[in-house]
């Protein structure tokens, strides 16, 4: 029999004589579930399989855009992407920054200045600002642009639309681009509605769904091959791969991928709750728990048991909802999101007495992709009718995502 094989016996043995110890089932649960992961190969990132980019880098002049996730991984810690292959002695001349800044302090949608890193003396040119495109002007004295962002997998987290533009600039300049790999939480599942060309920008720039299942590095793939860049164009690129990764590997954030996602479980509920920015809800910022909850001053109280008060703190200095009391759900005790749920959606929608205050049609409309997803849930329809509606586009997604699966 396989060590590993044996291995697990041992662990399923241990849970069964323990079993019958009263208190002990969720402490033998969790004993089993952590010796499996520890037996998986560990995940490796792109950025630390430096054998395979530092040869390209070397003698370039190199252009990083790059945020606080953008890190090499030790033994104990981690350093940044840019420290290290400064350390390296790898020419970079500029570092590119998108929302939330390079350091990631930045609110939501809070514009993000050019400026001068602290750290390493290095100027950034911010993509979160009065241009989210760099210009040919930014990209000037480069000979390549390396991309290395943690994304989470939905499609109106603004990162990959700042890798389309991105991408798109480095086109028109004649400049190759890497993209360094890096896992996607969301990545084990494609669902949602899916954008309509009329309703695209920033946070949605291409007609895929809300959740798409595709690591950074596959979708820059598609992107290119797809001539979904701007004018058809398409650019010198190169994807370095993950180490030890499928779409079904779980996979720990070490650090916040922005402000107001705090840890795995926000992330996995992100795809649902952040349904919630495009109504008067407020989803959990103000508080510790961003995405795992959600309610409002002008709901049914008589309805729920749970409230809280939002507060400005840190990602979110004027958050929906201030210092008033919100009336709604906790639901950071939800098993894994296999699927986008329109449930908690549905439910603040039917217990809001005033409908006129819940929606902000055309921030909804943005998020969404669709303007039906609003008049489906006006209407009163239940979820399982409203997914019916997007199988076909759903299906139609997956014969293109297919042909770019790395993992």
């Amino acid at each position: 029999m396989p060590i590993f094989s044996i291995f697990k016996s041992t662990v399923l043995l241990l849970v069964l004589m323990f079993s019958s110890c009263k208190g002990q089932e969720k402490e033998i649960a969790r004993i089993a579930v952590n010796a499996e992961i520890d037996s998986v190969p560990k995940i490796e990132v792109a950025a630390n399989r430096t054998e395979l980019y530092l040869p390209l880098l070397k003698e370039k002049k190199v252009g990083i855009v790059a945020n606080q996730t953008s890190v090499i991984f030790k033994k104990t810690g981690h350093t940044h992407l840019v420290d290290s292959l400064l350390t390296l002695k790898i020419d970079i001349k500029k570092v590119f920054a998108p929302e939330h800044g390079f350091r990631g302090k930045a609110d939501a949608g809070e514009l993000v200045k050019d400026g001068i890193d602290t750290k390493t003396g290095l100027p950034i040119t911010s993509l979160y600002g009065k241009n989210k495109k760099p210009s040919n002007e930014q990209l000037k004295g480069l000979d390549i642009v390396v991309f290395d962002i943690q994304d989470v997998g939905v499609r109106f987290y603004t990162y990959i639309a700042t890798l389309q533009l991105v991408m798109e600039a480095c086109a028109e300049s004649d400049i190759p681009i890497i993209v360094l790999d890096r896992p996607n939480p969301n990545g084990h599942y494609v669902d949602g509605p899916t954008m309509k060309k009329e309703h695209t920008g920033f946070l949605g720039m291409t007609t895929i769904p809300l959740v798409y299942g595709m690591t950074i590095g596959e979708y820059a793939q598609m992107l290119n091959e797809e001539k979904w860049l701007e004018n058809g164009k398409q650019v010198n690129l190169t994807v370095l791969p993950l180490k030890n990764y499928t779409h079904n590997s779980a996979y720990n954030l070490p650090i916040r991928p922005s402000p107001n996602l705090p840890n795995d479980i926000s992330i996995n509920i992100y795809p649902s709750l952040g349904l919630f920015e495009g109504t008067n809800v407020n989803a959990g910022r103000g508080t510790e728990f961003q995405f795992q909850r959600y309610g409002a001053s002008f709901m049914d109280s008589t309805q729920y048991d749970f409230s809280y008060v939002p507060k400005p703190n840190f990602g979110s200095k004027y958050p929906k909802e201030e210092d008033k009391r919100c009336f709604g759900r906790d639901v950071s005790e939800s098993e894994r999101m296999q699927s986008v749920s329109l449930r908690w959606l549905i439910d603040a929608y039917k217990n809001t007495p005033d409908k006129s205050k819940f929606f902000i049609t055309t921030s909804f409309t943005k998020h969404a992709g669709t303007s039906e997803l609003q008049k489906q849930i006006e209407k009163g329809l239940p979820e399982s009718e409203i997914k019916v509606t997007w199988k076909q586009d759903l299906e139609d997604f997956k014969k293109i995502r297919v042909k770019y699966l790395i993992y």
